[in-house]
């Protein structure tokens, strides 16, 4: 029986969702875009799953499209518009997202890194917007990703020479959040996952929100969207728990349940 090639795994409040094309380098056929899209649904349904690892199986990440694979739609652009579903699922989780970087992460496999709200990288981490040598655009949120994080300056070196960099350039740039030691990697990301996991589902929530859409918002309107989200948070029963573990020196438990009384 033929072995999947997207893995998913729950350990506590913390789910995994691993590519597993190791002999391609985990680049991502037509099959695999709707199991990967599967995954990130099931996940952002799933009330026990509080944050979320994304990795690759086999030592590397991902090499983006497995353009060379056999294709079920004859024209590309339905094939793109499946590939924009994933990567729109990816962002709308409402769930911290780490992506865990070893070995190669290129094209859509660096951006699907990218889409993570934090990523950590192996020191031998190598990254790439191949798409040029391939004669193809940037895809899977490139183009609005990469000037977000670094300007318009450095998005366009990236993508249009499609260099390859290494971690730290990578970590230089705001691309990576942490650089560690292969050996170090897999235990730090899962500290940090379960750190995510353990914090106010909801506020989290609203926070990721807020920072994503602040980039385009007037001070005015961030200042309102702050203040919605702010009300929200002050009808969930995290807040009491919040104020009384301070008040006595204790872990706080989080749920994100509604504390307002139904009607």
């Amino acid at each position: 029986m033929e072995e999947p090639t997207v893995l998913l795994s729950r350990d506590g409040a913390v789910s995994t969702i691993a590519l597993n094309r190791p002999h391609r380098k985990n680049a991502i056929d037509e099959r695999t875009w709707g199991l990967l899209q599967e995954a990130l649904r099931e996940v952002g349904q799933d009330r026990r799953t509080r944050a979320v690892v994304i990795t690759g199986a086999g030592g590397d990440f991902c090499a983006g499209a497995d353009i060379g694979s056999e294709r079920e739609e004859p024209h590309p652009l339905p094939r793109m518009h499946r590939i924009n579903d994933v990567a729109l699922a990816l962002h709308e989780l409402d769930k911290p997202t780490v992506a865990k970087v070893s070995g190669i992460a290129v094209g859509a496999g660096w951006n699907m890194a990218l889409a993570c709200d934090l990523v950590a990288a192996s020191d031998d981490a190598r990254f790439s917007q191949i798409f040029a040598r391939r004669a193809l655009s940037v895809d899977f949120g490139g183009s609005w990703l990469l000037p977000r994080i670094v300007g318009l300056q450095q998005a366009k070196r990236l993508a249009l020479l499609a260099d390859f960099v290494g971690a730290e350039e990578a970590y230089r740039l705001g691309l990576v959040t942490w650089v560690k030691s292969a050996g170090e990697l897999d235990a730090f990301v899962a500290e940090t996952a379960a750190e995510l996991a353990a914090g106010p589902p909801m506020a989290l929530a609203q926070t990721k929100k807020l920072l994503e859409g602040g980039v385009n918002a007037t001070l005015r309107e961030a200042l309102e969207n702050e203040a919605r989200a702010q009300t929200i948070n002050f009808a969930t029963a995290d807040v009491p728990v919040a104020l009384r573990a301070f008040r006595d020196k204790t872990e706080p438990y989080y749920t994100g349940d509604w504390a307002v009384p139904e009607a």
